[in-house]
């Protein structure tokens, strides 16, 4: 049989990522907040106004929102209105997944994202962006200093346009002296990449000109949790030589830690789940379970009361999904965006929608 063989990543040949045809800019796709709202259907409308209304009244008792949401929502152009939910505290927790980061970041820093994957693919340039994969990485290594997830430590960064390390010899030192501490691994990982990628200790200066369109940036500065849900392979941060599964492992475990202390607070709360067909049922449903396995040895009683909306453009099987989920002879029974959520207890409803719209609406009702 053939031997299977590790590819050599470091020998990925990187490109700056000015030199790509990028398919959006933040300046065309950013809609303004007294932009029109979209015409939708009655039933959008109404689900729109009816989860306005169980936001308030999830505040009113001091209650978690979760937003759980997708890239396209924020290359549709959604980041001024949803930083505007967050300001006026509608909004309490937001969750992605990595490509939700990835244009996040393109936005704040280059004003530019998006590329054509089949075109990319075909000629080996496809996410082998140097800033992109670069800067990303340099987010989570030094912010795993500080014990911060994924998503803390990119806001912080675009926010404050670039990070500071410490020494090669202060890691050395820090490793002798606390080895068995739980940070020590992600010490060990800066150095490594220090040492490997020639970073030199004191200030890395990254300007972000389009902060406005980065929500991890607006996160940060309002004091909003941002939690980031990736899969390694998943994101284009892989086709990079600085590409670490381990700095993005720990990264993602920490956010899931701070993902589902927000899911303990959800009793009588609300979960969007908006554009995101496979992240946001899969961390949802195990982070309940983790809330649940706690409250029962405390003798506490599940998470009530919540609301759960899910958004996305498919029809959602044709199945009413107010009565459970259907059979595995349906097809709808295979819509793993709608059958996880149906499973999750509470009052879950699906909203056929582009999520633009749907969020648009929103804002118009919570405003």
């Amino acid at each position: 049989m053939p031997t299977a063989r590790a590819l050599d990543l470091t020998r990925l040949r990187v490109l700056p990522l000015a030199e790509r045809r990028s398919l959006t800019r933040a300046e065309d796709i950013l809609v303004p907040l007294d932009r029109p709202l979209p015409p939708v259907s009655a039933e959008v409308v109404n689900a729109a106004a009816e989860a306005a209304q169980r936001i308030r009244a999830a505040r009113e008792r001091d209650a978690q929102v979760i937003l759980m949401y997708g890239a396209h929502l924020l290359r549709n152009g959604a980041a001024l209105i949803l930083t505007d939910l967050m300001e006026k505290g509608w909004i309490t927790h937001l969750a992605t997944n990595g490509a939700g980061t990835i244009h996040d970041w393109e936005y704040a820093w280059l004003g530019r994202s998006t590329e054509s994957v089949e075109q990319n693919v075909a000629t080996g340039t496809f996410g082998t962006w140097d800033e992109t994969g670069r800067n990303i990485h340099l987010a989570l290594l030094a912010g795993a200093l500080q014990d911060l997830g994924y998503g803390r430590a990119l806001g912080k960064f675009i926010h404050e346009d670039g990070c500071h390390l410490p020494s090669p010899e202060d890691l050395q030192r820090l490793l002798t002296q606390f080895a068995g501490d739980p940070l020590a691994a992600a010490v060990a990982e800066l150095l490594a990449a220090q040492l490997r990628f020639d970073l030199p200790a004191g200030g890395h200066a990254v300007e972000h000109p389009f902060k406005q369109a980065s929500l991890l940036a607006q996160a940060w500065r309002l004091r909003v949790p941002v939690t980031v849900h990736p899969g390694i392979g998943y994101d284009i941060i892989s086709c990079h030589p600085m590409f670490n599964g381990s700095a993005i492992g720990r990264a993602a475990g920490s956010d899931f830690r701070l993902f589902a202390g927000a899911v303990e607070g959800l009793d009588n709360g609300v979960v969007l789940s908006v554009g995101s067909a496979i992240m946001a049922p899969q961390v949802f449903e195990k982070s309940l379970s983790c809330v649940h396995n706690l409250r029962f040895q405390d003798g506490r009683p599940p998470v009530s009361g919540h609301s759960i909306y899910v958004v996305d453009l498919q029809d959602g099987g044709g199945w009413d999904w107010a009565q459970g989920e259907p059979p595995k002879t349906n097809p709808a029974y295979y819509l793993r965006f709608c059958k996880s959520f149906s499973r999750m207890g509470g009052d879950m409803r699906y909203v056929q929608s582009d999520n633009l719209a749907f969020i648009h609406h929103l804002w118009s009702h919570l405003s």
